[in-house]
């Protein structure tokens, strides 16, 4: 979720003050735009892996604060609730083994975590959402003690003139519930991956990242469960996006510019036209200021941090030289973490290859249609259907067997990874698609056999997922 900050709650003048240095920061970077300030560099990888932590009785266990304290990791931190902790890792070049290295990393972290879990009588999840959450989880006593998160709360609601979050997701079943603050939000986990290019290829990754969210999603979804209710196959999209609903100025508040959202459209110059956007169309939710210069960026990297773009470019800084990454946010965390890599595999190559494009896919297939087949992958997964950039509406299984695990295959390839973790990772996406399997699918499964028992579900899961076996491959 971003930086800490010192306040939790705010004067005018700070709302005017920050307004300030966010319209002079963004107003330099577009200076930077326009002068290509920024660092050239080979495609790199990042990834970030969020995870609950899980009582002995499969509820969620509030004890971020006692466990990472004992873990004590740097690249572990505290997350919205107190039963979420985050997982990251360094970035690497996006050549030869990395993906097998990274995963490789992530594991025997993993491994750490779960043994220190392990002494506190709890484990550790990765699923996009817990089946056995319930409402009575979800409260302010279980928000993690950061100020960030406190200012969040209050901000959230603010803009809102203090009415509830609605909850109202239609799906196999229909979900309705009122909440008072921003902790159904924390009911969600993912596996981010950021892709870092070259400022002359990042408008055209951008826009790929974009494209690819829809099969992205389908064959990665995994959280088809809220509160017993089977919703989507990856029910954390709609939840995130109704979990801090709060929109731009008042007069667009309930109109299109979302605080979480696919986007209002492809960049058709430069990735500068989301900072601007972020400026001129959303209000300032955390307005705490920084004694830093304009070059520095932090009063627009915080804002930034505040709009939950599904696609989000961020700005960074190496040895004080400018850069700009793609955080791409639909995968949901797990079922495992070579599920987890095999996902990350197949963005990697999918993205490069539609930037290889003659011809930009943007140019070939609408926003509005890159969105709607973002949430018919989202709702339906494997059975949804998606329109192409060759017009054709295609069934998500077939698209993928036959045109985009090709495509995925020649953007590693022309990436320089090698042929055995080519072959690694995408055979378990062509796996899962030919069985119709992703982790949305498993679950259902589960559940038809053994019915609606979300503690014997999350516990046969668990079970599964700590042998490290792929989902495809897991027996009900």
């Amino acid at each position: 979720m971003g930086q800490e900050i010192n306040e939790v709650r705010f004067s005018a003048q700070d709302f005017e003050t920050f307004h300030q240095r966010l319209g002079q920061e963004t107003e330099l970077l577009a200076h930077w735009f326009a002068e290509n300030r920024f660092k050239s560099c080979p495609p790199m990888a990042g990834l970030e892996l969020e995870a609950w932590l899980v009582d002995r009785h499969m509820m969620p266990a509030p004890i971020n604060g006692v466990f990472l304290k004992s873990l004590n990791s740097p690249l572990v931190t505290p997350e919205l609730a107190t039963f979420n902790v985050e997982f990251n890792l360094a970035p690497e070049e996006i050549s030869g083994n990395v993906l097998t290295r990274m995963n490789n990393a992530l594991q025997k972290d993993w491994n750490k975590a779960r043994n220190v879990a392990n002494q506190m009588d709890a484990d550790l999840a990765m699923i996009g959402i817990l089946p056995t959450v319930e409402n009575q989880h979800l409260i302010m006593d279980n928000l993690s003690s950061m100020n960030r998160y406190v200012a969040l709360n209050h901000e959230i609601l603010r803009l809102r003139g203090g009415r509830p979050l609605q909850l109202d997701i239609h799906g196999k079943d229909i979900l309705r519930a009122e909440h008072n603050d921003v902790m159904l939000e924390s009911a969600t986990t993912s596996f981010q991956i950021h892709l870092q290019v070259s400022p002359e290829r990042a408008m055209r990754a951008y826009n790929a990242s974009i494209i690819a969210s829809a099969p992205l999603v389908a064959v990665s979804a995994n959280s088809p469960y809220l509160f017993g209710k089977d919703l989507w196959a990856e029910s954390r999209i709609p939840l995130f996006e109704q979990a801090v609903e709060a929109g731009g100025y008042e007069e667009e508040s309930h109109g299109p510019m979302r605080r979480v959202t696919f986007g209002s459209g492809y960049a058709r110059h430069s990735l500068m036209e989301c900072f601007t956007e972020n400026y001129e169309h959303y209000p300032v939710l955390l307005p705490t200021t920084f004694d830093t210069p304009a070059e520095e960026m932090a009063h627009l990297s915080l804002h930034n941090g505040t709009l939950w773009r599904w696609n989000r470019p961020l700005l960074a800084f190496k040895n004080g030289e400018p850069f700009i990454r793609i955080e791409q946010r639909v995968v949901p965390a797990g079922p495992t973490i070579i599920d987890s890599f095999a996902n990350a595999a197949f963005y990697y190559g999918l993205t490069h290859a539609l930037c290889n494009m003659e011809s930009a896919p943007e140019s070939l297939m609408d926003f509005a249609q890159a969105r709607d087949n973002f949430y018919a992958c989202a709702q339906y997964g494997l059975d949804a259907h998606i329109i192409w950039v060759d017009g054709q509406k295609h069934p998500a299984q077939s698209l993928l067997q036959n045109i985009l695990l090709p495509l995925a295959k020649e953007g590693l390839t022309d990436l320089g990874i090698f042929d055995k973790d080519i072959s690694k990772y995408l055979s378990i996406i062509s796996s899962r698609v030919r069985s119709s399997c992703n982790g949305a699918s498993w679950q259902r499964a589960f559940v038809a056999k053994h019915g609606n028992d979300m503690k014997a579900l999350l516990s046969a899961y668990m079970e599964r997922q700590h042998t490290g076996t792929p989902v495809h491959e897991w027996d009900l």
